[in-house]
């Protein structure tokens, strides 16, 4: 009898390692999605990420014939959508929109339940945003140098602004003060739009921000924009050179927005939704659209998105250890 049930046990576990296996190695014809995907956003309607996640729901919709929806889960700097997914089912209807500060720069802020790397399956990248670097007009900074020179001859009188401690704007400027070795006083807000308005009234000399919040000023001549934080010059504003090429070599800062899903997800479904991320997010209107909420498309492979979470992460936990940043 024990022998019989030792059998009947040792065929179910290879019934079960084979289907398994056939679920992993799927081919890429195989009915995904059969059913509607949810594509969690951690942060409310209207912002970047919330703007990207829905774009590329209604792209994924379209190409696959079956409905992709948004839902939005924000709070607790949008830990708790990212939390969501990790403990999905992996078999790709919960998909995140995950974004620089939640899976690069809050594993060395805080202690999470999840790991923002092994708990995830990589999609593809979806845009980069990169920053303008903007001050008040009455400042004799004209260029990247002047204010590196103006930052070292004025020790700690030069301020900046930023709508959140550890969100990309507020470590950009700490990665600026590390790699020009200046010295700037940062000044917390609760949101770009009252630090913005706070330069505009000369309270605060400057400020790393989204382009889309602070362009408008900048064009109507209440702040005076420098230089973007972008590898290169964006195609957009050709006007304004790069960080790096005006003063401070090396510096780059991409805020990147990307789809994942749960860790162990199988291979064909993360290979069909990449396949169809890439031909949707590089539509020509999809494109241009994005591109005046200041954020660019820039997709590529899993491993592609792998790697740059790698990288971004130890970039910035860098600059966070560097400056001693804590949040309350």
């Amino acid at each position: 009898m024990d022998t019989r049930r030792t059998l009947w046990v040792a065929l179910a576990a290879l019934v079960g390692a084979a289907a398994g296996w056939a679920h992993a190695q799927a081919p890429k014809g195989a009915p995904y999605p059969a059913k509607p995907v949810r594509i969690l956003v951690g942060y409310a309607p209207g912002g970047a990420t919330d703007i990207v996640g829905r774009l590329i729901a209604q792209k994924l919709s379209e190409a696959s014939g079956q409905s992709f929806f948004v839902e939005n889960r924000p709070g607790a700097s949008a830990t708790i959508a990212s939390e969501m997914v990790a403990r999905a089912a992996p078999d790709g209807y919960t998909l995140l929109i995950a974004a620089t500060t939640s899976h690069s720069i809050l594993p060395s802020l805080m202690k999470l339940s999840y790991d923002p790397q092994r708990d995830f399956a990589p999609v593809s990248l979806l845009a980069i945003s990169p920053l303008l670097l903007a001050l008040h007009p009455s400042l004799p900074i004209r260029s990247v140098a002047d204010m590196i020179k103006l930052a070292r001859a004025r020790p700690g009188q030069l301020s900046f602004g930023a709508g959140g401690t550890g969100t990309p704007p507020h470590l950009a400027g700490e990665l600026f003060k590390q790699m020009a070795g200046v010295d700037m006083l940062y000044v917390p807000y609760k949101g770009e739009a009252p630090a913005i308005a706070d330069i505009i009234g000369g309270q605060v000399s400057l400020i790393f921000s989204n382009v889309v919040a602070v362009l408008p000023q900048v064009h109507g001549g209440r702040l005076r924009g420098i230089a973007v934080t972008a590898a290169g010059r964006l195609p957009s504003l050709p006007e304004f050179p790069t960080v790096a090429e005006s003063g401070l070599p090396g510096f780059v800062v991409e805020a990147w927005f990307g789809l994942v899903a749960t860790g162990g997800t199988p291979d064909y479904v993360v290979s069909r939704l990449n396949a169809d991320t890439a031909r949707g997010m590089n539509q020509p209107e999809l494109r241009d659209r994005l591109a005046g909420q200041g954020l660019f498309v820039k997709t590529g492979s899993p491993a592609d998105l792998t790697a740059l979470m790698r990288s971004e992460t130890a970039k910035w936990a860098k600059v966070v250890k560097a400056a001693g940043i804590k949040l309350e």
